[in-house]
């Protein structure tokens, strides 16, 4: 069957193709349509299954209404719940997303990074790979709207949506120690993420506030199977531990297969506090307590980043940094130390 075209609409009503087209683009009353005309195009319009050409569109309008969405791994809870907000609020605003995970591959996400741009997106949102700093300059430098979240790259200038990382686990190294808890460890990836290395600053800052000795230990994260191994000999050797701060979801996780393994009892043996909250912390046996990072308000501080961004006429590269507070829930894994 042949394309229906504006062309074809416009014939049928017998009227001009510029009214059809601003009809169907919503600036009806904008241009002093009326109501009835407007209604007579929408009808037909729907009788006859029109379907827009988007590449012509997006050729008048240099508008693709498509946004390049990239992070490191979709399915991780973190990106997959604020993927799905993105998603939800870039449908009603009429967006769509591509979305890609780069799996930590350099020359993957170079890659994904040229496919954005080939298809012209509107605009870019990133949780910044390493490696990939470059090429985002580069993007910014063309004035593509770009917007970074979850950890800031200092000589990177964006727009940034971002945590309160460093306060958010000095108040739950804050929390352990009022509880009565004196050694406490701080598990993470050896990386030079700057929000990674803020979540270790702040634990580290408050344990020397109180005078307290740092138990730190840096993962080489590549499997599951290899981080229990590097927890197992770490809790081995410093047996002497009462709580323990996870860095990260993935880490989270890890550490209570670990506990899993060593026999070892949250809270009893152990107290623990995970950063980044998820449905299995509630059940497990205590419930873990755990800095949840607000889902919903990052993506929708990333969208209205973005839009304000899209529909900027200024010159001005005066960029934002929004960052965003972490709620601190607290269950009985962290419950005030009886010894």
């Amino acid at each position: 069957m042949k394309r229906v075209s504006i062309k074809d609409i416009a014939k049928q009503l017998n009227i001009s193709i510029t009214s059809v087209s601003f009809v169907i683009n919503g600036r009806a009353k904008e241009k002093n349509i009326s109501d009835a005309l407007t209604k007579k195009v929408l009808d037909l319009v729907a009788e006859l299954n029109y379907q827009p050409n988007t590449l012509a569109t997006s050729l008048r309008t240099g508008k693709t209404r498509i946004i390049g969405f990239l992070v490191d791994d979709i399915s991780e809870p973190f990106f997959s719940g604020i993927a799905k907000r993105i998603d939800e609020i870039a449908s009603e605003l009429g967006y769509k997303i591509l979305f890609s995970s780069t799996r930590n591959d350099t020359k993957k996400a170079i890659e994904l990074l040229q496919i954005f741009k080939d298809r012209h997106v509107d605009g870019y949102i990133m949780a910044l790979p390493e490696g990939l700093e470059d090429e985002v300059k580069k993007l910014i430098s063309t004035d593509a709207p770009v917007v970074l979240f979850d950890r800031y790259v200092q000589d990177v200038q964006a727009d940034y949506v971002i945590i309160n990382n460093k306060e958010s686990t000095a108040l739950a190294t804050e929390h352990l120690i009022a509880n009565g808890y004196k050694n406490i460890a701080f598990i993470t990836i050896d990386s030079i993420q700057l929000q990674m290395l803020d979540r270790l600053a702040g634990y580290e800052e408050t344990i020397a506030q109180h005078q307290l000795k740092p138990f730190v230990k840096k993962i080489n994260y590549s499997t599951s199977a290899t981080t229990i191994k590097e927890m197992t000999e770490f809790f081995q050797a410093n047996n002497n531990l009462d709580a323990v701060i996870f860095g990260a979801n993935y880490i989270s996780l890890d550490g209570l297969r670990t506990f899993r393994a060593m026999g070892l009892r949250i809270q009893k043996d152990l107290a623990v506090v995970s950063f980044d909250d998820f449905e299995i912390l509630e059940f497990c046996d205590p419930p873990v307590t755990a800095i949840a990072q607000p889902l919903e308000a990052i993506a929708e501080n990333i969208m209205k980043t973005l839009m304000d961004r899209l529909k900027s006429t200024s010159t001005d590269k005066k960029y934002s940094e929004v960052v965003v507070p972490t709620i601190f829930n607290i269950r009985e894994s962290s419950s005030k130390t009886k010894k």
